[in-house]
């Protein structure tokens, strides 16, 4: 008798959580390995938002939390999207869950489908594509490539918008590329999208803060010709290293953020009181841990680029925003060395992690073989020692 679901079955595994979860095994056997696969900052989170969780446990914020979230987080992060953003939502329109991922989620499921057509430019994000499937809708992927900085143009987009088209997502800066769109950029996507407006446009704006374009981060949401169909999907564990807190949003048409709640009221109902009190005080008070950790990812980000351009075979472009370096690697194919033969990028990041002690993410897990992810979100030693390991161990590859 089968007791899983073919919905789930259907489902593939994260790779990423995956290469993490293979690397943490190696060190609980001794092997010194350094682990890039993890999108995860390794500051603390700052110390007046653990105050201000520490005082909601005082204050016995112990209780049910509304489904959407306190309306004084909610409106917190209105006046965040207002000040930051320009964009006018109200704290209705605003659903808080566990997490970003969470609150995609629930977007994807309250508004698409079975049969309707998601576009996602590729490489994406390992869950957008298993998101559209649990929904069931159908995933359309648009490819880039390093030549292109990983960005679809407008004729691209244009080409894939059929009549069974129900939404975009476009994450900028993105996972796992690094990648940022220009303002004009944006605006020949929009031009396109103002003619189908049908098509929800659910913008994954999580890595907002980590910029190194030297100017201002551009929201989807702040075109007018798409604003009342766009929603921004963000939170803070990214900015304010605050990962294992749980706390994301989406910021949403009316109408879509009361679908929400009311999936989010029979699945998981309110995140948790004590991190919406923490993320309160991460959006209305001191700012400036946000820049000292953007500027540290900005000169790891120039460091691990350096690094990886002194490796032959690799492919390497600069990130713009994000911590990750995405290279690509198939000059490696075909090579052995160790035991290990490399026919797809799938090899080369289990060579690496098996030989050269350094966890990385397969390509193919964002949809895009011939490519692998590396984090940077860890110490410039631990870059330079994994670089080193991953140069020697590729130069034995022949």
């Amino acid at each position: 008798m089968q007791r899983i679901s073919n919905r789930v079955q259907a489902l593939a595994s994260s790779q990423t959580l995956a290469m993490s979860q293979k690397s943490a095994e190696l060190r609980a056997q001794g092997v010194d390995v350094i682990n890039l696969s993890v999108g995860e900052p390794d500051f603390n989170t700052p110390d007046h938002i653990k105050a201000a969780a520490e005082k909601a446990i005082e204050d016995n914020f112990s209780f049910y939390t509304p489904v959407p979230g306190y309306m004084s987080l909610r409106k917190a992060i209105a006046e965040k999207l207002s000040r930051e953003n320009g964009l006018s939502f109200a704290p209705e329109q605003i659903v808080v869950g566990n997490g970003a991922k969470h609150a995609l989620c629930n977007v994807i499921l309250a508004t698409v489908n079975p049969g309707d057509e998601v576009i996602i430019p590729v490489p994406a994000w390992v869950s957008y594509t298993e998101m559209v499937k649990l929904a069931e809708g159908q995933p359309v992927f648009i490819p880039t490539d390093i030549e292109h900085n990983f960005k679809i143009t407008a004729e691209q987009l244009e080409a894939a918008i059929n009549e069974r088209t129900r939404a975009i997502i476009l994450c900028s800066p993105s996972n796992p590329t690094g990648s940022v769109y220009t303002h004009e950029e944006l605006a020949a996507l929009v031009e396109i999208l103002a003619g189908h407006p049908e098509i929800l446009i659910i913008a994954d704006e999580i890595y907002e803060h980590i910029l190194y374009t030297g100017g201002e981060f551009v929201s989807m949401g702040s075109f007018p010709l798409i604003a009342d169909r766009t929603v921004i999907i963000n939170g803070v564990s990214k900015a304010y290293a605050m990962t294992g807190w749980r706390i994301g949003y989406c910021a949403c048409p009316v109408e879509v953020a009361k679908a929400v709640t009311k999936l989010q009221g029979q699945f998981t109902s309110g995140a948790s009181s004590i991190a919406q009190k923490a993320a309160e005080a991460a959006y209305t008070g001191p700012q400036e841990c946000v820049e000292e950790m953007r500027k540290a990812f900005e000169r790891r980000r120039d460091l691990v680029v350096r690094l990886a351009r002194e490796i032959p075979g690799f492919k390497v472009n600069e990130p713009q925003g994000a911590f990750y370096l995405f290279p690509e690697v198939t000059s490696y194919y075909g090579k052995s060395a160790h035991g290990y033969t490399i026919n797809d990028s799938g090899d080369l990041a289990m060579y690496l992690l098996q030989v050269a002690h350094v966890a990385t993410v397969d390509g193919g897990a964002f949809c895009a073989p011939g490519y692998i992810r590396f984090s940077y979100a860890t110490s410039d030693e631990n870059l330079v020692e994994a670089m080193k390991r991953i140069k020697a161990a590729l130069a034995e590859l022949k």
